[in-house]
């Protein structure tokens, strides 16, 4: 099913690169829709048959790769990933969909690009091998490259270059990091050998180093967090779905699959860092995002503002923490990836992506209007909705760890709330500002269904988290029971 789920989409995106002309644009946009449900509905029997009592890897699949170097083809999903493989191929629908009357040039590669990068990402959750989570992970690059620097902005060059040159830097240590444990563990890159691997002090630090270089980047984490604004704001729409609704959280899975089981003494010793650089990303980002003209900036700094929520949940070292900051990961997929869509919409019009140039939108769109206004509650954590359930798990856990850290914590639901709701009234409210916005046309079918979907798996989440937590249970339980052990030997 894994194998399933990684190369439909991969093969599927290969043959639309080949198509080629933009007057078979039509049957391209179709081929590729077509190609992302079947990518989705494959991914559904994961879901259906997932033992939830269990924290094993499970659909596993092990086969040897590169015989010589005992690199294998070594795939399976847990608690912890499980739900990131049917999100990934969720959200590629959605961008499809999104694309469809926007984009008119060279078709074929921006679809085939997606649907690549899709296949990529669900191999980044998916990787049980060292050597194989590194291909996958580096190989996201490429996609994401061209789909910013052919179809972005204005300065979409410089923003490619950002983005590509910032995360492959990072992830260069963790490969050093990860030929030191294959030489370390006589030979394996098997990642679950890894969690059990002894380790001194020093080489922890060194390694628990190494995988944040990584790991920071793509989150992003402040201060290394610079090339996320450039990237979105030059992105087209649907490349700024993607990375802020999956890409982001490749660098937050890593640390649980990494950082957590392999370095638990260094992870709890450095664990006071992480929590500073996350509670700086809540609180200074948020301000930052407060003084954003552009929408599509302040939803990026919002993402950062978010991402902190996760790390914070991660290092505090409980299973409200870390469950909570599981559950951010894929409510933050819903709504930033929501909140870029309704801008998109707006930007198709008006080709402007200043609140400036907008006002009393309500008033010619109503109908986008209610769908734009619910995604910015939830983007401010309003309880029913997906963006509370995490930030409050994650509030609580903090506060059982530390009272004083979960308080400054909580303050980002204040700051959220206000550039938010600041944007909101901004932009959808009042009575018409320009002659741009009395010209606005609602929605068509095609934009509702994009947003309705989206819309109904957020309200889904906020109103019943259930499912989702019950699947992280016993993984989250087992790895907060490994990383309390010391790995030190002796």
């Amino acid at each position: 099913m894994l194998s399933l789920a990684i190369f439909l989409p991969i093969v599927c995106g290969a043959l639309l690169l080949a198509l080629g002309r933009d007057e078979q644009a039509n049957a391209v946009r179709w081929m590729a829709l077509v190609a992302a449900l079947a990518s989705f509905l494959v991914t559904l029997p994961l879901v259906t048959g997932f033992d939830t009592s269990t924290a094993a890897m499970q659909f596993v699949e092990n086969l040897a790769w590169i015989e010589r170097f005992n690199i294998r083809y070594h795939l399976g999903v847990d608690g912890i990933s499980m739900w990131f493989v049917p999100l990934t191929a969720f959200i590629t629908v959605i961008v499809v969909i999104s694309a469809w009357e926007v984009v008119e040039t060279r078709v074929n590669q921006y679809m085939g690009a997606f649907l690549i990068l899709s296949g990529l990402m669900v191999g980044v959750f998916s990787a049980l091998d060292g050597m194989l989570f590194y291909v996958f992970f580096e190989a996201t690059l490429i996609p994401m490259y061209i789909i910013i620097g052919v179809w972005g902005g204005p300065n979409r060059v410089y923003a490619a270059f950002k983005f590509f040159l910032y995360t492959l830097a990072g992830s260069l240590l963790m490969l050093v990091a990860l030929l030191y444990l294959y030489y370390q563990s006589a030979g394996s890159f098997d990642i679950l050998t890894w969690h059990k691997l002894p380790l001194t002090g020093s080489a922890q630090t060194w390694l628990f180093f190494a995988f944040l270089a990584a790991f920071s980047v793509k989150v992003p984490m402040w201060p290394v967090h610079t090339w996320l604004p450039d990237a979105h704001v030059e992105a087209p729409t649907g490349g700024s779905v993607v990375l802020a609704a999956i890409m982001l959280k490749l660098g937050c899975y890593g640390f649980l699959r990494f950082s957590l089981p392999i370095t638990p003494d260094a992870a709890h010793q450095w664990s006071w860092l992480i929590i500073a650089m996350s509670l700086i990303a809540v609180v200074y980002i948020g301000l930052v995002a407060l003084v954003q003209k552009d929408m599509k900036k302040l939803v990026a700094y919002s993402s950062i503002a978010h991402m902190g929520f996760v790390t914070l949940g991660f290092f505090i070292f409980n299973e409200l923490g870390v469950s909570g900051g599981l559950v951010q990961m894929i409510s933050h997929g819903f709504v930033s990836g929501a909140m870029f869509l309704s801008i998109g919409v707006l930007y198709d019009r008006v080709h402007s992506r200043e609140i400036a140039s907008y006002g009393g939108v309500v008033n010619t769109m109503p109908k986008f209007a209610a769908f734009a206004v619910f995604f910015g509650m939830a983007n401010c954590g309003l309880p029913a909705t997906a963006g509370f359930v995490g930030e409050w798990m994650v509030i609580l856990g903090t506060v059982k760890a530390n009272f004083w850290v979960g308080g400054i914590a909580a303050t980002a639901l204040v700051f959220g709330a206000a550039y938010t709701l600041w944007m909101v009234k901004r932009v959808y409210f009042g009575d018409i500002a320009n002659d741009d916005v009395r010209a606005l046309s609602d929605i068509n079918r095609r934009e509702f269904v994009m947003l309705a979907l989206l819309a109904i798996a957020t309200l889904y989440m906020g109103v019943y988290p259930k499912p989702f937590t019950d699947v992280m249970h016993a993984s989250v339980t087992e790895l907060l029971q490994h990383v309390a052990l010391s790995k030190i030997p002796g």
